[in-house]
């Protein structure tokens, strides 16, 4: 369920793609609220862009899937899921960067993207999903919340802004 005054969307071709400005501001604020989503602050744009690029260029080769949130005109959320492409992966996806705007969190957004990934993931016979999240990040009560199961953490996994070395937590989820 979306909450009121959000519009999910799966992108498709006709869409404008995610290299736009709005996207690296979506990304620029969550690593500079802390989110270990592979990039240290400060991020700059170029980088940010660079790497929606690249999101771009996955989306196009059907490999993977991006859904957006708006609020009007505001980009307030995406979520990836990542279309595991060898021949014994098949029935595999990985949820990537699940991306709520600090100005927009604690509204339900990132539950409904993960739903929508959930449904569209068992729409294309992708039964088994993983992702890994830091090792004590809020996103591990939304996680458990909608059934995922911690596997572990592994240690010393993730670089933060202050220069230590965190543990990331891997999880599952059987559709």
């Amino acid at each position: 369920m979306t909450p009121a005054g959000f519009d999910i969307r799966l992108l498709t071709d006709a869409d404008a793609g995610v290299e736009t400005p709005g996207f690296a501001a979506l990304l620029i604020d969550a690593v500079d609220s802390g989110a270990s989503v592979g990039f240290l602050p400060p991020l700059g744009e170029a980088e940010a862009l660079a790497y929606w690029r690249s999101v771009q260029a996955a989306r196009l080769a059907g490999e993977r899937l991006v859904w957006a949130a708006w609020r009007g005109p505001d980009l307030a959320g995406s979520v990836q899921l990542d279309l595991v492409q060898r021949p014994n992966g098949l029935h595999r996806a990985e949820v990537m960067k699940l991306l709520v705007h600090r100005r927009f969190r604690r509204r339900g957004l990132g539950q409904a993207l993960m739903l929508a990934v959930e449904a569209a993931a068992r729409e294309r016979g992708r039964t088994t999903l993983v992702l890994d999240t830091l090792a004590g990040e809020p996103s591990e009560r939304l996680y458990a919340g909608l059934g995922w199961q911690r596997t572990g953490a592994i240690p010393q996994f993730a670089r933060i802004a202050d220069g230590s070395l965190q543990p990331t937590v891997v999880y599952y989820k059987l559709l």
